[in-house]
């Protein structure tokens, strides 16, 4: 690309003493020096474009979000680069567009890029802007949730008052009813036992809705104990057993030998295995295999709950936590937001990775309580002459 003062010296330049042009191109060769240090230093990415959409100069943090190396994206399209980046569409936008980017290589994270043309009146190319939004992002979708979750925990109250009462007194009425038809003869009592069965179910039914929906928003403190995690997995799997064969599930246990015991409330993490467990089985309902796999680090322990089920599509994976969101007909929608309520209690951390048609990874990451001990190289041992 020319600048002005480039374009000055070259129809000058037949009129330059030698010592002159030897100044002048030692100063541009300064300065292009001094701006790339400059744009070397900075945090945020930036790509200097003709007007094809072609690479003409990439700082090191642009490298660093997109995965480039210099040499190669240099004097190639940006959407060799980018994939799925539609240069095309941006440049008959006209003006400056600015625009948010979710990026997965060579790590996931979130990106706003500012395209402007650099200069109005010349075809001198663009200048495109990046930074990095991921933590913003996330701490604006925390913020979110915490409010989100401080309504629901007040509605929790008011909901539990308002229906756990008449809940209450139906169960009670249909109980008397129950007594008095099971004292009465004629064929319309085992029809009437029957109906009156159903009624007491869905009375259950909705009183484990309101306890699951409690359970899911309600701060609770654990109460810690060391635990063996592996364990409280093979009691879970043990517990849930008939359900799983009588599903043709298969379940493949992977755990590390060694493990050592955490600070857990193990009521709370059985309830999580079981909901993790459960849902696994229910996204295979024609069988398949659960592997479970348990590892550890000098800092955390790592559980993975893998399914070969049917995945989750891309639109509902950024729904799973929402209360009450669900894809099956039957489901409450509140499993995973239990489960990753204690995990997080737990000072731990809970992430999907998911394919359709391919399967679900669920896996969970908390802190040990006690970090193992390791021995450091000694310093270098200096010989005196």
């Amino acid at each position: 690309m020319k600048s002005g003062f480039f374009d000055k010296i070259v129809k000058r330049m037949d009129r330059l003493e030698p010592a002159e042009v030897q100044r002048y191109l030692i100063r541009l060769v300064q300065e292009k020096g001094f701006f790339e240090k400059v744009f070397e230093a900075l945090q945020e990415g930036v790509i200097l474009l003709d007007g094809e959409g072609t690479v003409t100069y990439v700082n090191r943090a642009a490298c660093g979000f997109f995965g480039f190396e210099r040499e190669l994206i240099v004097g190639r399209k940006l959407a060799e680069g980018v994939r799925g980046f539609d240069w095309e569409a941006l440049a008959h936008t006209g003006g400056s567009v600015s625009r948010d980017l979710e990026v997965f290589y060579p790590e996931n994270r979130y990106l706003n890029f500012y395209v402007t043309a650099i200069d109005e009146h010349e075809d001198l190319g663009f200048v495109m802007l990046i930074r990095d939004v991921t933590q913003f992002r996330k701490l604006t979708e925390e913020k979110i949730e915490s409010e989100r979750i401080t309504a629901l925990t007040l509605l929790a109250a008011g909901v539990a008052h308002e229906l756990g009462n008449p809940l209450n007194s139906l169960t009670i009425h249909l109980q008397l009813m129950e007594r008095k038809l099971k004292k009465l003869k004629g064929k319309e009592v085992p029809q009437l036992l029957e109906m009156l069965s159903v009624a007491q179910g869905e009375i259950k039914r909705l009183d484990f809705i309101i306890g699951q929906f409690l359970a899911a928003i309600r701060p609770t403190q654990p109460q810690l104990q060391r635990t063996q995690v592996n364990e409280l997995i093979q009691e879970a799997v043990k517990f849930l057993t008939p359900e799983l064969e009588q599903g043709k599930v298969k379940v493949k246990l992977d755990l590390a030998t060694g493990l050592p015991s955490t600070p857990l409330d193990a009521g709370q993490m059985k309830q999580a295995f079981y909901n993790l467990i459960r849902n696994a089985a229910q996204a295979m309902p024609h069988g398949g295999t659960l592997t479970i796999n348990s590892s550890f680090n000098d800092y955390e322990m790592r559980l993975s709950f893998a399914d070969s089920g049917k995945g989750i599509s891309t639109s509902n994976m950024s729904n799973l936590f929402q209360p009450f969101f669900t894809t099956r007909k039957t489901g409450t929608g509140l499993g995973l937001l239990i489960v990753r309520r204690i995990i997080r209690e737990h000072g731990g951390e809970i992430e999907l990775e998911s394919r359709e048609k391919e399967g679900t990874t669920v896996n969970i990451y908390l802190p040990l309580g006690e970090k193992r001990v390791r021995y450091l190289a000694g310093p270098p041992v200096v010989e005196e002459p």
